[in-house]
């Protein structure tokens, strides 16, 4: 359906008009006129044509401002102007505002109907591209909830590798390196620090997710995830690394809104806790502040920083590059712990200098407990008497370049460790698997008894046979098979049925399709040439 509106003083223009358009249309366009420039722009505010055919000279207000008026209210609307030819002026000034087209007095019906036939394709464009902005913005409205719900629970569980955030920062076009994370928590009621009824209560937040979402985004601006339990996380991503006592106060007091208008909303308990702001990778450290906090205290609201909790730094400890120290040793990357051991050590030597001591008892430190993580990693043996020269040997530097040296070293060598435990396991269980099946392609085994043999779930074993020796499972077996039966078909005098049964296959016709698609020739042919 299309609205027309005509806009011309002489009835039997509009009448004429009317005429050819029903004509060719028929029930696709409902038609309105007036005659007045100001009945024009009163009809154009209640009828929203989407087409309109003016007339410039009109009584009144004139056809050009009367065009300029209509826009103000609806910018989509087509005009196309229609006057006598010694109106040039003012048609130049029409086609200055953006009309379809400019037609002379009296137009022939060939040309109307063309002119109004362009303007409906460009409607039905621009309905076709609306409802589909419309269908974009309706999966959005699915589909980001769900990324935004991943990030946080990557952030979370730290089981993420840095590239997988950055896509997830991408996505959601997140540009901010820090963040905090504050928690809703919900219960019957409050009784101390503890929620009752949290079962009843997680079940009626997921029952009103959608209203709960809606509501925190009035009061805490950030990603809202998924309910866990009787808790709702949420991140706010920010630039700065710190926040101002009045930017806190401002948070607690919106905290404590929402809490109320929670609580009249959902006929539930619930209570808020504020983590300090951090590097976005440390986000599962801020939402254990926010859960903590709430243990506390008894308040309805709570910030980490109003209570601290866990380790305070100085001012200029570089703890960001402490965490990323262990992060990466973990990875089992020699190279890139070394290179941040390093870096850990110049903030040392070049702000500890004239305090040996201190520098001597962080090396050990930091030491110890990258054994204690290499330890757990890689399943390495534990000697108590392993580290008993450490001391002496620590003692007996007295420069930083000796301490550096053992300190990186000791690092880089944990991270081998690691790394090497990782390779061998891997190895360690593709070569038996390999083994086993080198012992047994005769018989009727798959996938599931291979796995089943080196301890490795199906799934997992899968994609690691397949990364360690560049084939499947299937492919290997095959392969097995197929080497077996050609020295068979060489050495041997014995049947096909035989050789079938030999190497594993029940099936002589299946045997030899896979022997030709291994091969390239039937087991006869291969039989003749071998």
């Amino acid at each position: 359906m299309y609205r027309i509106m005509l806009a011309d003083d002489e009835g039997i223009v509009i009448e004429s008009l009317k005429f050819m358009i029903e004509k060719e249309f028929g029930d696709l366009c409902e038609i309105k006129f007036a005659k007045t420039g100001r009945s024009v722009i009163e009809l154009a505010e209640s009828f929203r044509p989407d087409i309109a055919i003016m007339d410039i000279q009109m009584p009144g207000i004139n056809g050009i401002d009367a065009m300029k008026e209509i826009k103000k209210v609806n910018s989509n609307i087509i005009f196309v102007v229609m006057t006598a030819y010694d109106k040039f002026d003012y048609a130049k000034e029409a086609i200055n505002l953006g009309v379809l087209d400019y037609l002379n007095k009296p137009a022939r019906k060939d040309v109307v109907i063309g002119v109004l036939r362009r303007a409906m394709d460009m409607i039905d464009s621009d309905r076709k591209k609306r409802s589909e902005d419309l269908l974009i913005k309706e999966k959005m409205e699915t589909v980001v909830p769900i990324i935004e719900n991943g990030l946080i629970q990557n952030l979370l569980s730290r089981e993420h590798f840095e590239d997988d955030i950055n896509n997830y920062k991408n996505l959601l076009g997140i540009e901010e390196n820090y963040g905090y994370m504050a928690v809703i928590i919900a219960g019957d009621e409050q009784v101390g620090n503890h929620m009752t009824g949290a079962v009843a209560a997680g079940i009626r937040m997921q029952n009103v997710y959608q209203e709960i979402r809606m509501l925190v985004e009035e009061y805490i601006p950030g990603i809202v995830g998924y309910v866990m339990a009787n808790k709702i996380p949420i991140l706010v991503p920010r630039n700065s690394s710190s926040m101002e006592y009045a930017e806190r106060t401002d948070l607690i007091d919106r905290s404590r809104s929402l809490v109320r208008k929670l609580s009249e909303r959902m006929d539930c308990s619930f209570r808020v806790g504020l983590g300090s702001v951090k590097p976005l990778g440390d986000m599962s450290d801020s939402y254990n502040e926010a859960l903590s906090i709430l243990i506390e205290t008894t308040g309805r609201v709570g910030h980490a920083d109003d209570m601290p909790i866990g380790c305070k730094y100085e001012e200029d400890y570089p703890i960001d590059v402490e965490n990323r120290l262990f992060e990466i040793l973990e990875t089992g990357d020699a190279q890139r712990t070394a290179a941040v051991a390093n870096d850990f050590f110049d903030w040392m030597e070049e702000s500890q200098k004239d305090h040996m001591e201190d520098v001597r008892l962080k090396v050990l430190e930091f030491v110890l407990w990258a054994e204690h993580l290499t330890y757990i990693s890689a399943n390495k043996t534990y000697h108590f008497r392993a580290r008993t020269n450490y001391i002496s040997n620590i003692m007996a530097m007295n420069t930083f370049d000796e301490l550096r040296e053992w300190f990186v070293k000791k690092f880089a060598e944990n991270a081998l460790y690691i790394s090497d435990r990782k390779e061998n396991q891997s190895e360690s269980a593709v070569e038996k698997a390999k083994k086993y099946m080198e012992e047994n392609f005769a018989k009727d085994i798959s996938l599931e008894d291979v796995s089943m043999k080196v301890d490795i779930s199906s799934y997992y074993f899968s994609k690691l046979f397949k990364e360690e020796t560049g084939r499947n499972f299937i492919e290997y077996l095959t392969e097995l098979r197929m080497e077996e039966a050609k020295k068979l078909l060489k050495e041997t005098d014995m049947s096909m049925k035989e050789i079938c049964s030999m190497v594993g296959y029940s099936d002589p016709n299946y045997f030899s399709r896979n022997f030709k698609k291994y091969t390239g020739v039937t087991p006869t042919e291969a039989r003749e040439r071998l």
